[in-house]
């Protein structure tokens, strides 16, 4: 297992950890660069209009599209940093 691979699992182990809730819009960047990170690009079907919050998700993963997994992990390890 790579080095990034072990910091974005400590990274994921203390998203659940933080002192405080991060806001709405943040939250949504660490659930696209989890996805990016762990699927890759998004290959799923929109959800349909009335699941806003589905639709958002969506949404926020599609936007890294073409992003390197090994990018999306460093992004999401420095973001939880950040936020510790």
């Amino acid at each position: 297992m790579s080095d990034l691979q072990k910091k974005f699992e400590a990274a994921v182990a203390n998203s659940k950890n933080l002192s405080e809730r991060p806001d709405n819009m943040t939250l949504l960047k660490l659930y696209a660069l989890y996805k990016q990170a762990s699927t890759g690009d998004n290959a799923e079907k929109r959800p349909g209009f009335t699941d806003m919050v589905g639709r958002a998700k969506w949404d926020a993963w599609n936007q890294l599209k073409g992003t390197d997994s090994a990018q999306a992990m460093q992004q999401y390890v420095d973001l939880i940093e950040s936020l510790s």
